[in-house]
């Protein structure tokens, strides 16, 4: 069994944080030990004396396995922007070898490891290199979630064009409605089964505060689990 996958997004704001957490709360219900893990996030906000995200937090109370927040989000940036602008902005250099260190952790103390990424699949974490090259490095099965909106399948299919050219597996994918009017969805859905040769593994409908509720009904992590 696979002990860890990278959740990337089409953008950002399709629902990493949802997918993440709806497969977080599927896996539980398995009775596998998981993390979450978010290794950058800008536009962290100061809680009890530390930076903190609200989806790291959600990943952080998802996973069945405790860890510490700076372990859940070793680069928590400040600055609502790209991450490689807020870590400028921090004086920070986002070090692949401490998202290594932290992921090795991770799978040393779980059955599966959840990394969520931030922004989209070319989200830059400096000037000369993007999220996507750790990725690649670290050699991690992909879910990809697409936001259903109007240019989400542009979206999809270019970022699916990048996962395979970086020589990486997509694992699965999931639908995530972040609209409730969006038009044509039977079809955008049925175009994206079409194109994307990997199983979807969930559908999730627009939900009032959804990254409040337990949204394990919504994901099959069967084709995850082998």
């Amino acid at each position: 069994m696979i002990d860890a996958f990278f959740i990337a997004g089409t953008d950002t704001d399709v629902g990493k944080t949802v997918a993440s957490k709806a497969i977080l709360n599927a896996l539980a219900e398995k009775g596998l030990k998981t993390i979450g893990y978010k290794p950058v996030a800008a536009g962290c906000e100061t809680i009890e004396g530390g930076l903190r995200h609200s989806d790291a937090l959600y990943l952080q109370s998802a996973a069945t396995v405790d860890v510490a927040y700076e372990d859940v989000n070793p680069y928590a940036l400040e600055l609502p922007a790209s991450p490689h602008i807020a870590a400028k902005h921090d004086n920070v250099v986002i070090d692949y070898s401490v998202l290594s260190d932290k992921l090795a952790q991770h799978k040393a103390n779980s059955d599966i490891v959840l990394v969520e990424g931030a922004g989209g699949w070319r989200v830059p974490v400096s000037d000369e290199d993007c999220l996507s090259t750790w990725v690649q490095q670290e050699k991690l099965p992909v879910v990809l979630v697409v936001g259903i909106k109007l240019g989400c399948l542009s979206h999809a299919l270019l970022t699916l064009d990048a996962i395979k050219a970086d020589g990486l597996e997509l694992a699965g994918w999931v639908a995530n409605r972040i609209n409730p009017g969006t038009e044509n969805y039977a079809e955008i859905i049925a175009m994206l089964e079409q194109k994307i040769a990997a199983p979807k593994i969930g559908e999730i409908p627009y939900v009032p505060s959804v990254k409040r509720k337990d949204l394990a009904k919504y994901i099959d992590v069967s084709p995850l689990l082998g």
